[in-house]
Protein backbone atom coordinates (compact mmCIF):
# COMPACT_ATOMS: atom_id res chain seq x y z
CA UNK A 1 0.00 0.00 0.00
CA UNK A 2 1.42 3.31 -0.95
CA UNK A 3 1.96 6.04 1.56
CA UNK A 4 -0.90 8.08 0.08
CA UNK A 5 -3.26 5.17 0.32
CA UNK A 6 -2.33 4.60 3.94
CA UNK A 7 -2.92 8.28 4.75
CA UNK A 8 -6.32 8.19 3.07
CA UNK A 9 -7.25 5.01 4.94
CA UNK A 10 -6.29 6.57 8.27
CA UNK A 11 -8.37 9.64 7.47
CA UNK A 12 -11.38 7.51 6.68
CA UNK A 13 -10.89 5.58 9.89
CA UNK A 14 -10.73 8.82 11.97
CA UNK A 15 -13.83 10.13 10.24
CA UNK A 16 -15.71 6.93 10.91
CA UNK A 17 -14.52 6.96 14.50
CA UNK A 18 -15.62 10.62 14.88
CA UNK A 19 -18.99 9.86 13.47
CA UNK A 20 -19.40 7.00 15.90
CA UNK A 21 -18.11 9.02 18.89
CA UNK A 22 -20.99 10.33 21.18
CA UNK A 23 -18.72 12.21 23.53
CA UNK A 24 -20.18 15.79 24.22
CA UNK A 25 -23.52 15.09 22.61
CA UNK A 26 -25.28 15.66 25.94
CA UNK A 27 -23.95 19.22 26.00
CA UNK A 28 -25.97 20.08 22.92
CA UNK A 29 -29.10 18.57 24.42
CA UNK A 30 -28.46 20.35 27.70
CA UNK A 31 -28.09 23.73 26.01
CA UNK A 32 -31.29 23.20 24.06
CA UNK A 33 -33.11 22.07 27.21
CA UNK A 34 -31.72 25.02 29.15
CA UNK A 35 -33.31 27.41 26.71
CA UNK A 36 -36.64 25.63 27.10
CA UNK A 37 -36.35 25.60 30.90
CA UNK A 38 -35.44 29.28 31.05
CA UNK A 39 -38.34 30.08 28.77
CA UNK A 40 -40.71 28.07 30.96
CA UNK A 41 -39.42 29.72 34.13
CA UNK A 42 -39.83 33.11 32.52
CA UNK A 43 -43.34 32.23 31.44
CA UNK A 44 -44.27 31.03 34.94
CA UNK A 45 -42.73 34.05 36.66
CA UNK A 46 -44.05 36.74 34.36
CA UNK A 47 -47.42 35.17 33.65
CA UNK A 48 -47.85 34.53 37.37
CA UNK A 49 -47.42 38.26 37.98
CA UNK A 50 -49.89 38.97 35.20
CA UNK A 51 -52.44 36.58 36.73
CA UNK A 52 -52.00 38.13 40.18
CA UNK A 53 -52.50 41.55 38.66
CA UNK A 54 -55.62 40.40 36.84
CA UNK A 55 -56.99 38.99 40.10
CA UNK A 56 -56.35 42.27 41.87
CA UNK A 57 -57.85 44.22 39.00
CA UNK A 58 -60.94 42.00 38.83
CA UNK A 59 -61.43 42.26 42.58
CA UNK A 60 -61.18 46.03 42.27
CA UNK A 61 -63.77 46.10 39.47
CA UNK A 62 -66.09 43.74 41.39
CA UNK A 63 -65.93 45.87 44.55
CA UNK A 64 -66.65 49.08 42.67
CA UNK A 65 -69.54 47.47 40.78
CA UNK A 66 -71.15 46.05 43.92
CA UNK A 67 -70.87 49.34 45.77
CA UNK A 68 -72.44 51.27 42.91
CA UNK A 69 -75.20 48.70 42.31
CA UNK A 70 -76.33 48.92 45.92
CA UNK A 71 -77.71 52.40 45.25
CA UNK A 72 -79.59 51.64 42.04
CA UNK A 73 -83.07 51.63 43.58
CA UNK A 74 -84.79 53.57 40.81
CA UNK A 75 -85.38 56.59 43.03
CA UNK A 76 -84.13 60.15 42.61
CA UNK A 77 -80.34 60.64 42.47
CA UNK A 78 -79.72 56.89 42.17
CA UNK A 79 -76.98 57.40 39.57
CA UNK A 80 -75.35 60.17 41.60
CA UNK A 81 -75.46 58.03 44.76
CA UNK A 82 -74.06 55.05 42.88
CA UNK A 83 -71.22 57.13 41.48
CA UNK A 84 -70.36 58.45 44.94
CA UNK A 85 -70.49 54.96 46.48
CA UNK A 86 -68.15 53.63 43.78
CA UNK A 87 -65.68 56.43 44.40
CA UNK A 88 -65.72 55.79 48.14
CA UNK A 89 -64.87 52.11 47.69
CA UNK A 90 -62.25 52.87 45.05
CA UNK A 91 -60.45 55.33 47.32
CA UNK A 92 -58.11 52.60 48.59
CA UNK A 93 -54.70 51.63 47.26
CA UNK A 94 -54.87 48.28 45.49
CA UNK A 95 -51.96 46.54 43.78
CA UNK A 96 -52.36 46.98 40.04
CA UNK A 97 -49.45 45.67 38.03
CA UNK A 98 -46.58 48.13 37.98
CA UNK A 99 -48.65 50.74 39.81
CA UNK A 100 -51.62 51.06 42.14
CA UNK A 101 -55.36 51.47 41.67
CA UNK A 102 -56.90 54.39 43.50
CA UNK A 103 -59.85 56.61 42.72
CA UNK A 104 -62.26 57.31 39.90
CA UNK A 105 -59.49 57.62 37.34
CA UNK A 106 -58.93 53.88 37.45
CA UNK A 107 -62.37 52.81 36.20
CA UNK A 108 -65.28 53.83 34.00
CA UNK A 109 -68.94 53.43 35.00
CA UNK A 110 -71.66 52.66 32.48
CA UNK A 111 -75.21 52.44 33.82
CA UNK A 112 -77.41 49.87 32.11
CA UNK A 113 -81.12 49.13 31.84
CA UNK A 114 -80.44 45.39 31.52
CA UNK A 115 -77.77 42.77 31.01
CA UNK A 116 -76.18 42.99 27.52
CA UNK A 117 -76.24 39.70 25.68
CA UNK A 118 -73.11 38.65 23.75
CA UNK A 119 -73.32 37.20 20.27
CA UNK A 120 -73.31 33.46 20.86
CA UNK A 121 -72.56 32.84 17.17
CA UNK A 122 -69.27 34.69 17.44
CA UNK A 123 -66.30 32.31 17.36
CA UNK A 124 -64.68 34.50 19.99
CA UNK A 125 -67.78 34.30 22.26
CA UNK A 126 -66.95 36.25 25.39
CA UNK A 127 -69.54 37.85 27.70
CA UNK A 128 -67.13 40.64 28.53
CA UNK A 129 -67.14 41.71 24.89
CA UNK A 130 -70.95 42.15 24.79
CA UNK A 131 -71.98 45.49 23.35
CA UNK A 132 -73.87 47.88 25.61
CA UNK A 133 -75.67 49.38 22.61
CA UNK A 134 -79.33 49.72 23.46
CA UNK A 135 -78.74 49.09 27.16
CA UNK A 136 -77.18 52.36 28.32
CA UNK A 137 -79.38 54.06 30.95
CA UNK A 138 -79.32 57.81 31.48
CA UNK A 139 -82.11 58.19 34.05
CA UNK A 140 -82.31 57.10 37.67
CA UNK A 141 -85.43 55.03 37.07
CA UNK A 142 -83.91 53.14 34.12
CA UNK A 143 -80.54 52.37 35.71
CA UNK A 144 -80.88 48.78 36.92
CA UNK A 145 -77.25 47.66 36.57
CA UNK A 146 -73.80 49.14 36.36
CA UNK A 147 -70.83 48.04 34.26
CA UNK A 148 -67.35 48.80 35.56
CA UNK A 149 -64.42 48.78 33.14
CA UNK A 150 -61.18 48.97 35.05
CA UNK A 151 -58.49 51.02 33.36
CA UNK A 152 -56.00 48.53 31.81
CA UNK A 153 -52.68 48.21 33.64
CA UNK A 154 -49.28 47.03 32.41
CA UNK A 155 -46.87 44.44 33.79
CA UNK A 156 -43.19 44.39 32.95
CA UNK A 157 -42.38 40.92 31.59
CA UNK A 158 -38.58 41.18 31.32
CA UNK A 159 -37.74 37.49 31.63
CA UNK A 160 -40.31 36.50 29.05
CA UNK A 161 -39.10 39.26 26.73
CA UNK A 162 -35.49 38.07 27.01
CA UNK A 163 -36.48 34.50 26.25
CA UNK A 164 -38.52 35.54 23.26
CA UNK A 165 -35.57 37.55 21.98
CA UNK A 166 -33.30 34.52 22.42
CA UNK A 167 -35.39 32.50 20.03
CA UNK A 168 -35.79 35.38 17.63
CA UNK A 169 -39.41 36.27 18.44
CA UNK A 170 -40.77 39.79 19.05
CA UNK A 171 -39.44 40.90 22.39
CA UNK A 172 -41.95 43.41 23.87
CA UNK A 173 -41.33 43.78 27.61
CA UNK A 174 -44.83 44.76 28.81
CA UNK A 175 -48.22 43.03 28.92
CA UNK A 176 -51.57 44.80 29.40
CA UNK A 177 -54.28 43.44 31.75
CA UNK A 178 -57.93 44.52 31.89
CA UNK A 179 -61.06 43.60 33.89
CA UNK A 180 -64.79 44.23 33.71
CA UNK A 181 -67.67 43.64 36.12
CA UNK A 182 -71.44 44.08 35.87
CA UNK A 183 -73.58 44.21 39.03
CA UNK A 184 -77.22 44.91 39.75
CA UNK A 185 -79.47 45.57 42.73
CA UNK A 186 -82.94 44.34 43.59
CA UNK A 187 -84.90 44.32 46.83
CA UNK A 188 -88.03 42.29 47.44
CA UNK A 189 -90.59 42.61 50.20
CA UNK A 190 -92.59 39.45 50.83
CA UNK A 191 -95.62 38.72 53.01
CA UNK A 192 -96.52 42.35 53.67
CA UNK A 193 -99.75 44.35 53.71
CA UNK A 194 -100.44 45.39 50.09
CA UNK A 195 -100.53 49.03 51.14
CA UNK A 196 -98.65 52.11 49.89
CA UNK A 197 -98.56 55.71 51.04
CA UNK A 198 -97.04 58.95 49.81
CA UNK A 199 -93.97 60.15 51.67
CA UNK A 200 -93.21 63.79 52.44
CA UNK A 201 -91.13 65.52 49.80
CA UNK A 202 -87.43 65.60 50.51
CA UNK A 203 -85.20 63.39 52.62
CA UNK A 204 -87.74 61.88 55.04
CA UNK A 205 -86.58 58.53 56.45
CA UNK A 206 -88.39 56.22 58.85
CA UNK A 207 -85.38 55.71 61.10
CA UNK A 208 -85.32 59.44 61.84
CA UNK A 209 -89.06 59.63 62.54
CA UNK A 210 -89.80 56.76 64.91
CA UNK A 211 -92.76 57.84 67.05
CA UNK A 212 -94.22 60.19 64.43
CA UNK A 213 -97.93 59.73 63.85
CA UNK A 214 -99.27 59.84 60.30
CA UNK A 215 -102.85 60.38 59.20
CA UNK A 216 -103.31 58.28 56.08
CA UNK A 217 -106.23 59.11 53.83
CA UNK A 218 -107.41 57.38 50.70
CA UNK A 219 -105.96 58.90 47.53
CA UNK A 220 -108.38 59.66 44.73
CA UNK A 221 -108.42 58.68 41.08
CA UNK A 222 -107.82 62.20 39.78
CA UNK A 223 -105.39 64.94 40.73
CA UNK A 224 -101.88 64.62 42.10
CA UNK A 225 -101.46 62.62 45.27
CA UNK A 226 -99.75 64.33 48.18
CA UNK A 227 -97.93 63.22 51.35
CA UNK A 228 -100.18 61.08 53.51
CA UNK A 229 -102.40 59.80 50.70
CA UNK A 230 -102.60 56.02 50.55
CA UNK A 231 -103.59 53.33 48.08
CA UNK A 232 -103.07 49.63 47.55
CA UNK A 233 -100.56 47.48 45.79
CA UNK A 234 -101.36 44.92 43.15
CA UNK A 235 -103.72 42.25 44.47
CA UNK A 236 -103.78 40.11 41.34
CA UNK A 237 -103.34 36.35 41.51
CA UNK A 238 -99.60 36.72 41.05
CA UNK A 239 -99.31 38.68 44.30
CA UNK A 240 -101.27 36.29 46.51
CA UNK A 241 -99.59 34.16 49.16
CA UNK A 242 -100.71 30.78 50.48
CA UNK A 243 -103.04 32.14 53.18
CA UNK A 244 -105.33 33.85 50.66
CA UNK A 245 -104.84 31.52 47.70
CA UNK A 246 -108.04 30.65 45.84
CA UNK A 247 -110.08 33.63 47.05
CA UNK A 248 -111.62 36.13 44.65
CA UNK A 249 -113.07 39.63 44.67
CA UNK A 250 -113.94 41.18 48.02
CA UNK A 251 -112.97 38.01 49.88
CA UNK A 252 -109.48 38.18 48.40
CA UNK A 253 -109.00 41.86 49.22
CA UNK A 254 -110.33 41.24 52.71
CA UNK A 255 -107.88 38.42 53.26
CA UNK A 256 -104.89 40.35 51.91
CA UNK A 257 -105.58 43.33 54.15
CA UNK A 258 -106.95 41.62 57.23
CA UNK A 259 -105.56 38.11 57.58
CA UNK A 260 -102.49 37.07 59.51
CA UNK A 261 -99.91 34.85 57.84
CA UNK A 262 -98.43 34.49 54.38
CA UNK A 263 -100.81 36.90 52.67
CA UNK A 264 -98.69 38.14 49.77
CA UNK A 265 -95.83 36.98 47.64
CA UNK A 266 -92.97 39.34 46.83
CA UNK A 267 -93.08 42.95 45.68
CA UNK A 268 -90.01 44.36 43.97
CA UNK A 269 -88.65 47.59 45.38
CA UNK A 270 -87.76 48.67 41.86
CA UNK A 271 -91.33 48.83 40.68
CA UNK A 272 -94.78 48.08 42.10
CA UNK A 273 -98.25 48.34 40.62
CA UNK A 274 -100.60 50.66 42.48
CA UNK A 275 -104.37 50.67 42.70
CA UNK A 276 -106.46 53.68 43.82
CA UNK A 277 -108.00 53.47 47.28
CA UNK A 278 -111.65 53.24 46.28
CA UNK A 279 -112.65 50.27 48.46
CA UNK A 280 -113.18 52.30 51.66
CA UNK A 281 -116.11 50.39 53.18
CA UNK A 282 -114.44 47.04 52.69
CA UNK A 283 -111.01 48.14 53.81
CA UNK A 284 -112.19 49.80 57.01
CA UNK A 285 -113.84 46.58 58.14
CA UNK A 286 -110.93 44.29 57.26
CA UNK A 287 -108.36 46.50 58.98
CA UNK A 288 -110.55 46.60 62.10
CA UNK A 289 -110.60 42.84 62.56
CA UNK A 290 -107.32 43.45 64.39
CA UNK A 291 -109.42 45.31 66.99
CA UNK A 292 -111.98 42.50 67.39
CA UNK A 293 -114.49 44.25 65.14
CA UNK A 294 -116.24 42.15 62.52
CA UNK A 295 -118.60 44.40 60.61
CA UNK A 296 -119.75 44.96 57.03
CA UNK A 297 -118.23 42.35 54.70
CA UNK A 298 -116.31 40.80 57.61
CA UNK A 299 -119.48 40.10 59.57
CA UNK A 300 -119.54 36.42 60.44
CA UNK A 301 -115.78 35.92 60.10
CA UNK A 302 -115.15 35.91 63.85
CA UNK A 303 -114.35 32.20 63.89
CA UNK A 304 -112.02 32.28 60.89
CA UNK A 305 -108.55 31.63 62.32
CA UNK A 306 -106.97 33.79 59.64
CA UNK A 307 -108.49 36.95 61.14
CA UNK A 308 -106.81 37.01 64.52
CA UNK A 309 -107.28 39.81 67.03
CA UNK A 310 -104.28 41.75 68.34
CA UNK A 311 -103.26 40.90 71.92
CA UNK A 312 -103.99 44.51 72.94
CA UNK A 313 -107.02 46.34 71.53
CA UNK A 314 -107.40 49.29 73.93
CA UNK A 315 -109.23 51.98 71.93
CA UNK A 316 -111.46 53.94 74.34
CA UNK A 317 -114.48 52.21 72.82
CA UNK A 318 -116.56 49.18 73.74
CA UNK A 319 -117.88 46.74 71.13
CA UNK A 320 -121.15 44.84 71.51
CA UNK A 321 -120.44 41.52 69.81
CA UNK A 322 -124.14 40.78 69.33
CA UNK A 323 -125.05 43.80 67.24
CA UNK A 324 -121.58 45.15 66.43
CA UNK A 325 -122.52 48.46 68.04
CA UNK A 326 -119.59 50.56 69.24
CA UNK A 327 -119.96 52.91 72.21
CA UNK A 328 -117.47 55.32 73.77
CA UNK A 329 -115.99 54.16 77.08
CA UNK A 330 -116.63 56.42 80.06
CA UNK A 331 -113.45 55.53 81.92
CA UNK A 332 -110.79 54.67 79.32
CA UNK A 333 -109.35 56.34 76.25
CA UNK A 334 -107.51 55.30 73.12
CA UNK A 335 -103.94 56.30 72.32
CA UNK A 336 -103.89 60.10 71.81
CA UNK A 337 -102.94 61.70 68.50
CA UNK A 338 -99.90 63.91 68.00
CA UNK A 339 -100.82 67.37 69.23
CA UNK A 340 -100.65 68.99 65.80
CA UNK A 341 -103.03 66.37 64.40
CA UNK A 342 -105.84 66.86 66.94
CA UNK A 343 -107.44 69.41 64.62
CA UNK A 344 -107.85 66.69 61.98
CA UNK A 345 -111.03 65.55 63.74
CA UNK A 346 -112.74 68.94 63.56
CA UNK A 347 -111.00 70.47 60.52
CA UNK A 348 -109.91 67.57 58.32
CA UNK A 349 -109.39 69.70 55.21
CA UNK A 350 -106.75 71.94 56.78
CA UNK A 351 -104.86 69.63 59.12
CA UNK A 352 -101.39 68.29 58.37
CA UNK A 353 -100.82 64.58 57.76
CA UNK A 354 -97.51 64.09 59.57
CA UNK A 355 -97.32 64.59 63.31
CA UNK A 356 -94.81 66.25 65.62
CA UNK A 357 -94.23 63.22 67.91
CA UNK A 358 -95.78 65.10 70.84
CA UNK A 359 -98.69 63.27 72.45
CA UNK A 360 -100.36 63.16 75.87
CA UNK A 361 -98.84 60.14 77.60
CA UNK A 362 -99.70 61.44 81.08
CA UNK A 363 -103.44 61.65 80.42
CA UNK A 364 -103.45 58.25 78.74
CA UNK A 365 -101.73 56.51 81.64
CA UNK A 366 -103.65 58.32 84.37
CA UNK A 367 -106.98 57.55 82.69
CA UNK A 368 -106.33 53.91 81.81
CA UNK A 369 -103.92 52.73 84.50
CA UNK A 370 -103.75 55.41 87.18
CA UNK A 371 -106.18 56.82 89.70
CA UNK A 372 -107.98 58.86 87.06
CA UNK A 373 -107.73 62.14 88.97
CA UNK A 374 -106.43 63.98 85.91
CA UNK A 375 -102.84 64.26 87.09
CA UNK A 376 -100.03 61.75 86.77
CA UNK A 377 -98.08 61.83 90.02
CA UNK A 378 -94.33 62.22 89.67
CA UNK A 379 -91.66 62.51 92.36
CA UNK A 380 -88.72 64.49 91.04
CA UNK A 381 -86.43 63.45 93.90
CA UNK A 382 -87.38 59.77 93.85
CA UNK A 383 -88.64 58.61 90.40
CA UNK A 384 -89.25 55.12 91.79
CA UNK A 385 -92.30 56.61 93.51
CA UNK A 386 -93.79 57.85 90.24
CA UNK A 387 -97.32 56.64 89.62
CA UNK A 388 -96.15 54.93 86.41
CA UNK A 389 -92.73 53.74 87.65
CA UNK A 390 -93.38 50.00 87.29
CA UNK A 391 -95.16 50.48 83.99
CA UNK A 392 -92.48 52.73 82.45
CA UNK A 393 -89.84 50.10 83.18
CA UNK A 394 -91.65 47.74 80.79
CA UNK A 395 -91.41 50.08 77.80
CA UNK A 396 -88.61 48.83 75.46
CA UNK A 397 -85.75 51.31 75.20
CA UNK A 398 -85.98 51.29 71.40
CA UNK A 399 -89.54 52.61 71.62
CA UNK A 400 -89.24 55.02 74.53
CA UNK A 401 -91.67 57.90 74.11
CA UNK A 402 -93.78 56.11 71.50
CA UNK A 403 -97.34 54.81 71.58
CA UNK A 404 -96.03 51.47 70.34
CA UNK A 405 -93.79 51.26 73.41
CA UNK A 406 -96.81 51.85 75.66
CA UNK A 407 -98.79 49.22 73.74
CA UNK A 408 -96.00 46.67 74.28
CA UNK A 409 -95.69 47.59 77.97
CA UNK A 410 -99.44 47.04 78.45
CA UNK A 411 -99.13 43.55 76.97
CA UNK A 412 -96.13 42.77 79.19
CA UNK A 413 -97.85 44.09 82.31
CA UNK A 414 -100.84 41.82 81.63
CA UNK A 415 -98.63 38.75 81.41
CA UNK A 416 -97.98 38.59 77.67
CA UNK A 417 -99.87 38.16 74.43
CA UNK A 418 -101.46 34.82 75.33
CA UNK A 419 -102.27 35.60 78.96
CA UNK A 420 -105.88 35.55 80.19
CA UNK A 421 -105.27 38.67 82.26
CA UNK A 422 -107.01 41.80 80.97
CA UNK A 423 -104.99 44.76 79.73
CA UNK A 424 -107.19 47.21 81.67
CA UNK A 425 -108.77 46.60 85.06
CA UNK A 426 -111.77 48.40 86.51
CA UNK A 427 -112.60 49.89 83.11
CA UNK A 428 -115.46 49.34 80.71
CA UNK A 429 -113.14 47.85 78.14
CA UNK A 430 -110.70 45.06 78.93
CA UNK A 431 -108.31 45.50 76.06
CA UNK A 432 -108.65 41.80 75.16
CA UNK A 433 -110.69 40.00 72.50
CA UNK A 434 -114.26 38.99 73.29
CA UNK A 435 -116.02 38.68 69.89
CA UNK A 436 -113.48 36.40 68.25
CA UNK A 437 -111.88 33.39 69.94
CA UNK A 438 -108.73 33.84 67.82
CA UNK A 439 -106.13 36.05 69.45
CA UNK A 440 -102.73 36.53 67.85
CA UNK A 441 -99.65 35.67 69.87
CA UNK A 442 -97.69 38.30 67.93
CA UNK A 443 -97.78 41.86 69.33
CA UNK A 444 -97.12 43.06 65.78
CA UNK A 445 -100.62 42.09 64.75
CA UNK A 446 -101.44 45.83 64.80
CA UNK A 447 -98.39 46.59 62.64
CA UNK A 448 -98.63 46.99 58.88
CA UNK A 449 -95.71 47.18 56.49
CA UNK A 450 -96.39 49.69 53.75
CA UNK A 451 -94.49 50.82 50.67
CA UNK A 452 -93.41 54.44 51.03
CA UNK A 453 -93.41 56.16 47.64
CA UNK A 454 -92.30 59.60 46.50
CA UNK A 455 -95.60 60.41 44.81
CA UNK A 456 -94.51 63.89 43.69
CA UNK A 457 -91.35 62.70 41.95
CA UNK A 458 -93.24 59.86 40.27
CA UNK A 459 -96.29 61.91 39.28
CA UNK A 460 -98.78 59.67 41.11
CA UNK A 461 -102.44 60.53 40.53
CA UNK A 462 -104.12 57.16 40.90
CA UNK A 463 -103.33 53.77 39.40
CA UNK A 464 -99.74 53.39 38.18
CA UNK A 465 -97.27 50.68 37.21
CA UNK A 466 -93.56 50.16 37.80
CA UNK A 467 -93.40 52.75 40.58
CA UNK A 468 -90.15 52.56 42.60
CA UNK A 469 -90.49 52.16 46.36
CA UNK A 470 -88.34 54.57 48.31
CA UNK A 471 -88.69 52.70 51.59
CA UNK A 472 -90.76 49.93 53.17
CA UNK A 473 -92.02 51.36 56.46
CA UNK A 474 -93.26 49.59 59.57
CA UNK A 475 -96.41 51.33 60.85
CA UNK A 476 -98.30 50.72 64.10
CA UNK A 477 -102.08 51.17 63.94
CA UNK A 478 -102.72 53.46 66.91
CA UNK A 479 -106.52 53.46 66.61
CA UNK A 480 -109.31 51.56 64.87
CA UNK A 481 -110.43 53.07 61.57
CA UNK A 482 -113.21 55.56 62.25
CA UNK A 483 -112.50 55.76 65.99
CA UNK A 484 -113.79 59.08 67.38
CA UNK A 485 -114.56 60.46 63.94
CA UNK A 486 -118.26 61.07 63.45
CA UNK A 487 -120.99 58.50 63.88
CA UNK A 488 -122.52 55.80 61.74
CA UNK A 489 -121.97 56.31 58.03
CA UNK A 490 -120.24 59.65 58.60
CA UNK A 491 -117.14 58.01 60.02
CA UNK A 492 -114.12 58.92 57.93
CA UNK A 493 -111.83 56.30 56.46
CA UNK A 494 -108.64 57.51 58.10
CA UNK A 495 -105.82 55.18 59.08
CA UNK A 496 -103.98 56.49 62.12
CA UNK A 497 -100.50 54.99 62.30
CA UNK A 498 -97.22 55.59 64.08
CA UNK A 499 -93.81 55.06 62.48
CA UNK A 500 -91.84 52.38 64.32
CA UNK A 501 -89.06 51.65 61.84
CA UNK A 502 -87.81 50.82 58.38
CA UNK A 503 -87.76 47.29 57.03
CA UNK A 504 -86.20 47.89 53.66
CA UNK A 505 -84.58 50.93 52.12
CA UNK A 506 -82.34 51.48 49.14
CA UNK A 507 -78.95 50.01 49.94
CA UNK A 508 -79.94 47.70 52.75
CA UNK A 509 -82.47 45.06 53.70
CA UNK A 510 -83.64 43.27 56.79
CA UNK A 511 -86.21 40.93 58.22
CA UNK A 512 -89.13 41.58 60.49
CA UNK A 513 -92.17 39.84 61.87
CA UNK A 514 -94.87 39.58 59.24
CA UNK A 515 -92.51 40.28 56.40
CA UNK A 516 -89.33 39.06 54.77
CA UNK A 517 -87.01 41.45 52.97
CA UNK A 518 -84.15 40.58 50.70
CA UNK A 519 -81.48 42.97 49.54
CA UNK A 520 -79.91 41.33 46.51
CA UNK A 521 -76.81 43.03 45.18
CA UNK A 522 -75.10 40.59 42.87
CA UNK A 523 -72.46 40.30 40.22
CA UNK A 524 -73.78 39.19 36.86
CA UNK A 525 -70.38 39.22 35.14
Amino acid sequence: MTRGARTKARALTRTARFLRDETGAILVLWIMSLVAVVAFVALVFDMGRVQVTHGELQSFADSVALAAAGELDGNANAIARATAAAAEVADTNVDGGDGTLQGAGDYTLTFLSGLPEPDEDDDAYNPELASTAGYVATTDAAARMVQVDATPVSNTVGFLAATRALIGAAAGNTMSTSAQAIAGFTMEACDITPLMFCLPNGSWEAKNNVGQQILLRSGGTVGAWGPGDFGFLDVSDGAVGSTCAGLKGANLVGCLLGAEGNVTQCYSQRGVTMEPGQKEGLNASVFNTRFDRFTSTMNGEEDDARYTVAPNIVSGEVVNCTNDKVTVSTNSIGLPHDSNLNSCITSPSTCPRFGNKSWDYDTYFDTNHGDGNGTLFRDVDNPSLNEDAAFAALIPADFAGTRYGVYLAEIAQAGGATSLTNILTGRQETGRNSCSPNRSSDPKRRVVIAAGIDCTANGIAGAAKNVPVKEFVELFMTNPIGAGEGTGNTKTFNIWVEVIGSLGKSGYGGAGSGGVFRDVVQLYR
